[in-house]
């Protein structure tokens, strides 16, 4: 029992190590791979630069209007009534919120300058401040969040999104693919994803037809099913369900249309427009994907008022690619503000092939081999005491393991920079265990117990004052998104703190039991 006692670092640190195999190898652990990539012998998850794939930086396309004076309106008018004075814009592209400090209202259509904003605020009679270049932080974060759901919802895995400020102060989104083709990821997060139903249907006097926009949008949805393909064959749709209050308006909209009919109606809109029924239009990014009618048996549900008592249809398509786009949107939302991709105001973009991703691969270990070597060298080189240098040697690669093991853990994906980190920490603690076993033997060989702990002490202050300073240098990086340089950070942080914590204390003990006669 004393000797459990005595050597409970060396357990921590057994312990550290066992845990961290089951993280790597254990098949419970992490996620399994996506369909069509290979499966991995460990739990390792690797970023676009070991893996291939694509990355896209871009900032957000947008006009803001700070300390905006709303008269009492709500956001939804002021939105209607801004959009209304700027040509080419809907409510859809303005953004009104009611801030506790100052009130703002963003423009999100492309092309649309500071001055053209103004004179839409002055025009609809709202006071104003600053009009900027650039959308609002809660924005940044919403696109974020969609463009998140948008890229999990797609099946993307392991891709990342996430907000980089440079020292200027500009904001872009970082969006990081791996294994995927930049033309697939262009095309996920470039669309707005608006998704509404319009009705179309002939007006009163005959002479022509009215749409009714936006009976139901995105918001109105929930229950989103699959995307699937009817029985029958031909087309596809997405099985959907909508909440109480809009399925009510939306019900007497249909009613008040005529889509509810006796018998229904048949809807020929997207072959010819102008002789079709009344039909519920199927809009995507502002565009009509699909147009359908109204079976007899909804339409006796519209006109009963039973539908909103379970209200749930179908939205139909004309393949089961285009419902699986509209099921992504559903789900993720519309992106408030679209990317800016034309590179103009520093938006980026590449592509890493998984042969060249490979090859990264490659080099990272045989680095991480020859760092390793070099090491083990200078420290033989030094000693000339293999129970010195070998525990040395050993306890260094564990600490590497250890942090290989809390990647596998959480799921943190390795780029060039986490394996950069790593051979830092490798580096670093080898320059502790050497400041160690320097304090412990430099008078002499060392044969009590008591004598050992002492200078022990000593070294191990000296070292945990080091790690304190080489964590609060790397926590600002670690804190800020400054791309590469925030796993280089984190992952040092990391590598101090299970050395100070686990491997030096370990260290301490197997050499105190090699080099002492009282262990």
């Amino acid at each position: 029992m004393s000797t459990l006692r005595d050597n409970w670092r060396v357990i921590f640190l057994v312990v550290a190590i066992l845990l961290s195999t089951f993280a790597l190898f254990s098949p419970t652990v992490g996620s399994q791979p996506a369909v069509g990539e290979d499966a991995s012998l460990t739990n390792l998850q690797y970023g676009l630069q070991l893996n291939g794939g694509t990355r896209i930086r871009a900032p957000l396309i947008g006009i803001t209007a700070e300390e905006v004076e709303f008269n009492g309106d709500s956001e939804r008018v002021v939105e209607q009534n801004v959009a209304a004075q700027i040509e080419g814009a809907d409510a859809a592209d303005v953004i009104a919120r009611l801030g506790a400090q100052s009130n703002t209202v963003e423009v999100t259509a492309r092309n649309v300058t500071a001055d053209e904003l103004t004179s839409a605020l002055d025009a609809a009679g709202y006071a104003h401040g600053e009009v900027r270049d650039g959308v609002t932080e809660t924005t940044r974060q919403e696109t974020v969040r969609v463009l998140e759901s948008k890229i999990n919802e797609a099946g993307l895995s392991g891709g990342t999104v996430q907000q980089v400020t440079t020292a200027t102060g500009e904001h872009f989104v970082l969006i990081e693919v791996p294994n995927r083709d930049r033309g697939d990821v262009v095309d996920l997060v470039s669309e707005r994803g608006t998704v509404q139903i319009d009705i179309y249907y002939p007006n009163e006097s005959g002479s022509g037809y009215d749409t009714r926009e936006a009976v139901l949008t995105q918001d109105d949805f929930t229950s989103i099913g699959t995307a699937q393909e009817p029985q029958t064959g031909g087309g596809a749709f997405v099985p959907v369900s909508v909440r109480d209050q809009p399925a009510q308006t939306f019900q007497e909209d249909v009613v008040e249309t005529g889509l509810a009919q006796q018998g229904g109606t048949r809807c020929t809109y997207m072959e010819n427009p102008n002789t079709t029924e009344a039909c519920l239009l199927l809009v995507v990014n502002g565009e009509v994907v699909n147009a359908f009618g109204m079976s007899p048996g909804l339409a006796d549900g519209m006109r009963t008022g039973e539908w909103a008592e379970a209200p749930s249809f179908q939205l139909q398509t004309r393949n089961t690619s285009e419902a699986q786009q509209i099921a992504i949107n559903l789900r993720a939302g519309a992106l408030p503000a679209q990317l800016d991709l034309s590179g103009v105001d520093g938006g980026t973009s590449s592509y890493i092939s998984p042969s060249q991703g490979e090859n990264f691969k490659f080099d990272s270990l045989l680095t991480g081999i020859i760092a390793v070597l070099a090491v083990a060298g200078v420290v033989f080189l030094r000693y000339g005491k293999p129970e010195v240098a070998l525990p040395m040697v050993v306890t260094g690669l564990s600490e590497v393991y250890v942090l290989l093991g809390f990647a596998a853990a959480i799921g943190y994906p390795l780029d060039l920079s986490v394996i950069a980190g790593f051979i830092a920490v490798i580096g670093t603690g080898v320059d502790d265990l050497i400041i160690i076993a320097d304090e412990v033997m430099a008078e002499g060989s060392v044969k009590s117990r008591k004598v050992f702990q002492s200078r022990f002490r000593r070294a191990f202050w000296v070292i945990a004052a080091a790690a304190a300073t080489t964590i609060i240098a790397m926590s600002p990086l670690a804190v800020l998104s400054l791309g590469d340089l925030q796993g280089f950070a984190i992952f040092t942080i990391l590598g101090v703190l299970v050395g100070v914590l686990v491997t030096r204390p370990a260290y301490g003990d197997i050499l105190r039991i090699l080099l002492t006669d009282d262990r």
